[in-house]
């Protein structure tokens, strides 16, 4: 199974979300691919590893499909481990954002589809972390993978950015990945004694969206395993954030059937 991560609005939890929910999977026994798209490396950086460090990741691989650089390489040559059993990484850096022109003037948009099927059968699942941007990367991502998850952040302006994503993302589908499925919309950061979040959250339920369940909650915990490099299954198990993160990941796992698509 891979699974895609996006919403084009930043601060959403994209790479918080990715990392959980591959964190739990890989904590459950399966051996977990995670790929990040991103410039930022966020998910790169929450897993223990720094983009700035000059190891072969997901940059060097887009660039060995336009330059001799790098054609040498195995697939395998470009995942690292993480401190993390069962869970490794294929890392980004800020190189992505001087390869984009480039791989998008020599239509190299189908790559990493072809990259991510030759290590299929070697994970159980895996993971992407996507560009706040309907971008050639993303649109990568998008074409290589089974299922979409959409990050919600209960931001009430985000209501009609969100339909008019639903749009696109059909569009995608329709002329790029006829088996991408949306599998749903996860809120995150949500205040459940707030009023506001949960106008957001009725706003979207009205549109018909999917919304997965559990909604993970707003926490200092969440940052705190940021700041510590350490997906919150490993950093303490039975916190309640940690817990809606693994009932959200027994949801997906269930493979529920997305309203829109």
């Amino acid at each position: 199974m891979k699974r895609v991560v996006f919403n084009r609005k930043g601060g959403v939890g994209k790479s918080t979300i990715t990392c959980n929910l591959a964190a739990i999977a890989a904590s459950q026994g399966k051996k977990v691919l995670v790929v990040d798209l991103d410039p930022q490396a966020n998910t790169t950086s929450y897993l223990g590893h720094d983009g700035k460090d000059n190891v072969v990741g997901i940059a060097e691989f887009m660039e060995s499909t336009i330059s001799r650089n790098y054609r040498d390489f195995t697939s395998e040559d470009y995942i690292r481990k993480t401190q993390f059993e069962n869970l490794s990484l294929i890392s980004a850096s800020y190189t992505l954002v001087d390869l984009e022109a480039k791989l998008e003037a020599k239509h190299k948009i189908y790559k990493l589809r072809d990259f991510l099927n030759n290590l299929h059968e070697d994970y159980d699942e895996i993971y992407i972390d996507t560009p706040p941007a309907l971008n050639f990367f993303t649109l990568s991502a998008l074409i290589s993978a089974d299922r979409c998850i959409l990050p919600y952040d209960c931001d009430v302006f985000a209501r009609d950015a969100m339909i008019d994503l639903m749009e696109e993302l059909e569009e995608i589908i329709e002329d790029h990945n006829p088996q991408l499925q949306i599998e749903g919309v996860v809120v995150n950061q949500f205040q459940s004694r707030a009023r506001l979040p949960q106008q957001a959250v009725d706003e979207l339920e009205k549109e018909d969206f999917k919304l997965l369940k559990p909604y993970i909650s707003s926490s200092v915990k969440v940052k705190e395993s940021h700041a510590l490099h350490t997906p919150l299954i490993y950093l303490d198990p039975s916190h309640k954030v940690t817990q809606e993160f693994v009932e959200l990941y027994k949801a997906i796992s269930r493979k529920p059937r997305a309203k829109k698509t």
